[in-house]
């Protein structure tokens, strides 16, 4: 019986998660399957793996096929350099110890880039609410500026009505002691006419 090692879709819509299953090649994509190897998340930055290491080597070892998704998955874990240094070590082309040593460095390289990758989203995660804030407060800013703007054109505008209201009033009480003015001047010159014509008459 041919085995592959493939994804198994499970999870929600838009949030899929897959698990890594060896199943018989001629089963479905989400049917039976032999063994579970393992989890593989993409909705984490970077990606979370979970995986049964020596079994993942033992049915690499066996000669089961690979999808293309899981060989990228198992390379970036390890595995198929596993299954490198061992067949290496069947073939005598070197010793155990050689081997694990040469994974062990590989494995700290593989640490160092996996760290610097994280390191790297992190501070891009970091600038990207910096960003975000800085978008924020000019908007805020500029609102304020606005409705500042707009508060004081009211204010101006309530100004100079107050003025005008008082100009207004001033000629209109400059007009009424005006008036007062001729009304008392023309009653004095009546006054004085009707003296002098008293006068006249004796």
């Amino acid at each position: 019986m041919a085995t592959k090692i493939r994804l198994q879709r499970q999870g929600r819509k838009a949030r899929a998660i897959y698990h890594i299953v060896v199943a018989d090649s001629r089963s479905k994509r989400d049917g039976k399957f032999i063994e579970r190897l393992g989890l593989y998340n993409p909705n984490h930055d970077p990606a979370k793996v979970e995986l049964n290491f020596d079994s993942a080597v033992k049915w690499v070892a066996t000669g089961s096929e690979i999808s293309d998704t899981a060989r990228s998955i198992l390379s970036k874990e390890g595995v198929l350099l596993r299954n490198h240094l061992d067949g290496g070590v069947r073939k005598g082309a070197l010793s155990q110890d050689d081997a694990d040593k040469k994974f062990e460095s590989w494995q700290k390289e593989q640490g160092s880039k996996v760290d610097a990758a994280a390191k790297s989203a992190a501070q891009a995660d970091a600038k990207e609410k910096k960003e975000a804030l800085a978008a924020e407060t000019k908007i805020k800013e500029e609102r304020e500026a606005s409705a500042a703007a707009k508060l004081a054109e009211e204010q101006a505008v309530e100004v100079a009505a107050e003025t005008e209201e008082v100009a207004v009033d001033a000629s209109t009480e400059e007009s009424s002691d005006t008036e007062e003015v001729a009304t008392e001047a023309a009653t004095e010159e009546s006054s004085d006419t009707e003296e002098s014509s008293e006068k006249t008459a004796e």
